[in-house]
């Protein structure tokens, strides 16, 4: 059991090192922050999928803390915790749809994606709201300019379909012999 554990916790890391490398990656970057990058979210959901939600959400709180220093942005303590560890951290919520199954596997980054937007939302409408164009309602702004986290999700999709279930099937048989 304590092997299993400490082979967690290595996988984590190099998926957290993976993740910010590939988070350099930038094929846009937004003007008050967020970018859409090289699928940089999936190597944390990997983990979720791989050893389920609770080692998704630690990596992705972990993962949220490292961009917070990579690349820190704040105009309030409550916003840098809703904009990294609390955003990065849901990222892990794909851990609760494990499975070889490509509807579950779909669910689970979207569940992942949609939970870090949601979090860019809710911190875009208590602490961006001046940015909205006159006349724009703060949900709204916040609503529309956190979707760049949706063209990266198509693109984890498609490399998710062809990876989870290889990682899944390792793991299990990993387990099974710790």
């Amino acid at each position: 059991m304590r092997s299993l554990r400490v082979r967690i916790l290595v996988e984590s890391a190099v998926m957290i090192a993976l993740a910010t490398v590939l988070s350099l990656v930038k094929v846009y970057s937004m003007p008050q922050g967020g970018s859409v990058t090289a699928a940089s979210m999936l190597p944390i959901m990997l983990i979720g999928f791989r050893w389920g939600p609770r080692a998704g959400i630690t990596a992705g709180i972990v993962y949220g803390i490292v961009q917070y220093f990579e690349e820190p942005f704040m105009v309030h303590p409550v916003q840098v915790l809703l904009d990294y560890p609390v955003a990065f951290g849901l990222l892990g919520l794909a851990g609760f749809f494990r499975g070889r199954e490509p509807a579950r596997i779909v669910a689970g980054l979207t569940a992942g994606a949609l939970g870090r937007y949601l979090a860019h939302v809710v911190s875009g409408v208590v602490f961006f709201a001046e940015y909205a164009p006159e006349g724009v309602p703060p949900l709204t702004y916040s609503l529309v300019y956190n979707l760049f986290i949706f063209p990266e999700l198509v693109l984890m999709v498609l490399i998710g379909l062809i990876v989870v279930p290889r990682l899944q099937v390792d793991a299990a048989r990993q387990a099974g012999s710790a």
